[in-house]
Order: structure tokens, then sequence, then C-alpha cells
């Protein structure tokens, strides 16, 4: 049962056409947790963009079937409090939680959403709403690359020691969560970024980061023996995912975030035997509060580039869109000083 106090409206951020990017602020009426379900009513305070998403729906568009009822809402991180929830969820109204909501729902470019137990996780406590809003995507997609597409172990020290792991693109918002978890699982890391954020790279635990400007890939490889990687996570596809087939070794693991592998792989890279794949990250709120419970214990750091009032979507989007953006930029529901 919803509580008696809630408002019958809200605000909410709409895109009315799945191929363009304006964004419209309008009122809708509060969703309903289906009755005798898994779902949870939540006071979204904060929700990240992510980049590229607004043309998600369509260029990925999901199958009707799935998607009865959704409406084009932006921002699929969020983090929130719970109103309303199942009498066994372990997240009982008032509880502050984090999550990464599904793509065929109505996701949390909203004042109200809707999220299944499964998604959410408690919001880390050393953590404001704002700083939670920038993690659950990038954390659940670095965890399920290293812990569950890799054959490494998601133990503190040992679960990737002896392991050395290369990533491309290690300042960005996949990247630095896998630098710093294959850290924390015990392997050497290696990653490339732009030269500016060399310093910002080897602080999370990269233990030598490439200029991706200028680095020649396949000669760095070549020029040392040792080089190679067991695991090679590639968060930008294109050439960098034709570099990196040069740098996972024999029998080793290749995943990419973008596109799949096997078709940017370099007619003259001799007979590997490797194992390549592309994949979707899957919500998991199992996933977002282990790495919720590494960052209350200290260790990890979050990446917020910018907060704006949802009065102010307009300015966050072309934030986005910039190319300049040095973390998730943060849409706020509910201002927080």
């Amino acid at each position: 049962m919803l509580p008696e106090t809630l408002p019958t409206t809200m605000k909410v951020l709409l895109q009315s056409d799945p191929a363009s990017k304006t964004l419209i602020l309008a009122t809708r009426p509060l969703p309903v947790p289906v009755p005798n379900s898994t779902e949870h009513l939540i006071r979204v305070h904060a929700a990240a963009l992510t980049n590229g998403e607004l043309l998600w729906m369509k260029n990925f568009p999901p199958p009707a079937s799935e998607t009865k009822g959704k409406e084009l809402v932006p921002c699929y991180d969020m983090a929130g409090a719970v109103i309303a929830a199942p009498s066994d969820s372990p997240f009982q109204p008032g509880t502050e939680v984090y999550g990464r909501t599904h793509y065929y729902r109505t996701v949390a470019g909203r004042e109200y959403t809707i999220c299944d137990t499964y998604e959410l996780a408690f919001k880390p406590k050393t953590l404001s709403f704002v700083q939670a809003a920038t993690v659950p995507m990038s954390v659940e997609t670095a965890y399920q690359a290293l812990f569950v597409q890799a054959p490494l172990q998601p133990v503190a020290g040992t679960g990737a020691k002896g392991k050395r792991i290369f990533v491309t693109a290690g300042s960005g918002a996949v990247g630095m969560w896998v630098v710093q978890l294959a850290k924390w699982a015990g392997a050497e890391v290696v990653a490339t970024s732009s030269k500016d954020r060399f310093d910002f790279v080897k602080s999370l635990g990269a233990s030598e980061v490439l200029d991706y400007r200028t680095a020649d890939v396949k000669k760095w490889v070549q020029a040392e023996a040792g080089r190679q990687a067991d695991v090679v996570v590639d968060c930008i596809g294109r050439q960098a995912l034709a570099d990196a087939w040069w740098v996972v070794k024999e029998g080793g693991t290749l995943i990419s975030i973008f596109q799949p592998p096997e078709g940017m792989k370099p007619a003259d890279l001799p007979t590997l035997d490797v194992k390549n794949l592309f994949f979707i990250q899957e919500p998991s709120g199992e996933h977002a509060g282990k790495v919720g419970s590494l960052i209350d214990a200290g260790g990890f750091v979050t990446a917020l580039d910018s907060v704006w009032p949802v009065e102010k979507f307009e300015e966050a989007v072309e934030r986005m869109e910039s190319g300049k953006t040095r973390g998730k930029v943060v849409i706020e529901f509910v201002p927080h000083v």
C-alpha cells in the first residue's frame, strides 16, 4: 500500500522521439508497483546520464512484447529512497538504495520510479546520493567483465594474483572501475588514456599507462617480452579494439563492451587460442552491493563530472554530449546542501 501523503503527479524527463536527443520536462502520474510482485516505488534523489543512451532505443530497439507501458525516459542509473516495498524485501521503506534500472522498463529520469529487487543495492554510506548515482552501470559492467566473463575471482589480493590486465580508456566511466577492481583482486594493470589523465589512472592502480592518441600498441607489445596480458577489456571499440588483439596472450581472454572483437581482428595477426566476446551488462543489485561494501571500506573512488537540477536538464544533456566530461553527469531531483 502506498503512503497517503504522496503527491499525485511528478516531474519526468521525456524523449518524444527515439531518433532525437531532445528532452522535455513533463508531468505524469506517479507509477504504481504491481501488487504481489517484487517491485518497489523509489523516490529518486539523483539520476545519472550515460553517454550515448539517448539513441539506444533507436539503435537497439527492445522487443515490443517486453516493453509494454514503457515511456522514453532517460537515466538508467539512480540513487534514492524506498517509498513502498514488498513485505519480504530487504529494502523496506526509508532504505537508501542505488541501482541500474532495466532497459525494458521506464527508467529513472523522474521523481519517482519503479525498481525490482534484483536491481537494487544498499547505497554506500560513504557516498552522497549524487555520488552514488554515478556508480551502478559502470561498476556492474566492470565487475561482470572481470569476474563473470573473464576467469578471475572477486577476492581481494588473490582473485587475479599473477594476472596481467590491459584496459582501454582507463579513465572512462567503465575503464576506471576495471582498473580499480582488477588491482583490488591482485592483478597488474596496464591501461590507455589521454596523456593529461595519466596521473589519475595511475592513482587508480595502473602500473603503466599508454597514450591512446600516439601509442603504437603493436610495437609496444613487440618491443619487450612480457607485455601481453591474460585479460584485455576494451571499452571503446574500433581501432582500440583492433590494437587490443596484439595485447592478449595465447590462451587469454579479450572482452569488448563496445562491439564483437572478431570483426576487428587484424588480418596479419597470428592464429591465437583466445576467448573473445562482446557482452552487454545486466542489471545486478548483487554486484552493485558487493562493490558498495568495498567503497565503504575505503580505497575506491567515483567520478562525478557535474550536477544539474532537473530544471536545467538541457544544460546537463549538452554537457554530457560535449565530449569533455570527466565522470558522470548527474541530474538532481531532490536538492541536497
